[in-house]
């Protein structure tokens, strides 16, 4: 990148379960206030601001936005289904980078109905339908069994992948275990309650070999960024030692669905804007000390430790029960609590996990500090598909 960029300013809202939120624009408003106010500048410096969501009509930034004030600044609704939130974050990055503004908003907020996430417009051509038919193939999918919830039916089949290829039921309940454990230190985090390896395993599958726990909940919520450039932070004496050092963004390529169901389900995809974040920033997996990770299903939290070059697919079952992945161990994953605990409201996730880098970072994470947090990673991704790695580095 030719430009540092510095992350200014970060703001979120608790987030809740459905029905236990304020409206997605009151949240949205509140989160921007946040992160405005954690800048210590007002609003009028804005010159651009991006909003990612996926329940939503169209113009819903403006609606979030203009309880701010009605200025006439540019707004841009993104949706990039779990990535929306990334994906605002980083066309603001690619308009400071392009030297056409100085600072920017990335606002993301949800407000999601209850249950599995369902498609919004099924009499129309479905953007998941290649993912879906390729998975179908792989694994001998049913009629009745593709009928289900295109989440569930997915990466149930993911789940399904990840134990014939030797991680145990065990390891997958572990993640949830770990997530738990991390979100009972973040008051922003929807579950903080415990849980058991054998309370988990206790539960009946609610699709092959996907059980209840193994999945993040529908959530609402909302998260926002602003970003700037060094000279402008200078001349509004905005703190700056947190920068966006790297980044890599991709979509799918058109050998995954080709290959097996982790391919198409992620993992190429991730492993794919992870290497291409890693070698510009001449870092490599062992330099990294914490990550927030797009963990919508255990599964697909082990799927990414794969992707990131954290271990190989056969060290995963050692790679979990060794606290590898927790303070302690090789690096901290998921300290918020991931999307497994914390919630996942879809357009907020990508900026709420940088918020939490962003506390790290700066050393402002409280009781779940990693200590000596240097360098962090932010991955998130959505199905359908669009994968998006940044590095973050305290300077």
């Amino acid at each position: 990148m030719s430009t540092d960029i510095v992350i200014a300013g970060v703001g979120m809202v608790p987030f809740r379960k459905p029905g236990q939120s304020d409206s997605y624009d009151v949240m949205g408003g509140k989160a921007a206030r946040a992160a405005l106010h954690d800048a210590g500048i007002d609003y009028a410096l804005i010159e651009q601001a991006f909003c990612g969501y996926v329940y939503g009509d169209s113009c819903s930034g403006q609606a979030a936005l203009y309880r701010l004030d009605i200025n006439g600044i540019p707004i841009f609704n993104v949706n990039n289904n779990c990535a929306s939130g990334s994906s605002a974050f980083a066309l603001a990055i690619q308009a400071i980078e392009g030297q056409q503004i100085e600072c920017a908003l990335a606002l993301g907020f949800e407000q999601m109905p209850p249950g599995a996430i369902d498609m919004v417009f099924p009499e129309k051509v479905s953007p998941l339908a290649r993912h879906a038919e390729a998975i179908a193939r792989i694994m001998n999918l049913r009629d009745d069994e593709l009928d289900m919830p295109p989440a569930v039916c997915m990466f149930g089949a993911q789940v399904d992948a990840m134990i014939e290829l030797g991680v145990t039921e065990e390891t997958l309940a572990a993640v949830c275990v770990k997530s738990r454990q991390h979100a009972a230190n973040n008051e922003n985090a929807i579950f903080r309650v415990p849980l058991t390896v054998e309370e988990i395993l206790a539960t009946r599958p609610i699709f092959r070999r996907l059980r209840k726990n193994y999945a993040c909940p529908p959530s609402c919520g909302a998260a926002a960024v602003i970003v700037c450039t060094p000279e402008f932070a200078r001349a509004n004496g905005i703190r700056a030692d947190v920068r966006l050092a790297w980044r890599g963004w991709c979509s799918d390529q058109s050998s995954y669905f080709n290959a097996g169901v982790m391919d198409v389900m992620f993992q190429a995809l991730s492993r794919d804007a992870a290497n291409e974040a890693y070698e510009d920033a001449g870092l490599g997996p062992s330099d990294v000390d914490v990550i927030e990770l797009h963990d919508c299903f255990s599964s697909n939290e082990l799927a990414t430790y794969v992707a990131l070059g954290l271990c190989k697919q056969d060290e995963l079952n050692d790679f979990v029960a060794s606290g590898r992945g927790t303070y302690g161990g090789q690096c901290v994953i998921n300290p918020s609590g991931g999307l497994l605990a914390k919630g996942h409201p879809l357009g907020a996730t990508g900026l709420a996990q940088l918020n939490e880098l962003t506390w790290q970072l700066r050393g402002q994470a409280g009781s779940r500090q990693v200590p000596g947090a240097r360098v962090a990673l932010q991955h998130n991704g959505g199905l359908g598909s669009a994968g998006f790695v940044h590095i973050l580095k305290k300077y």
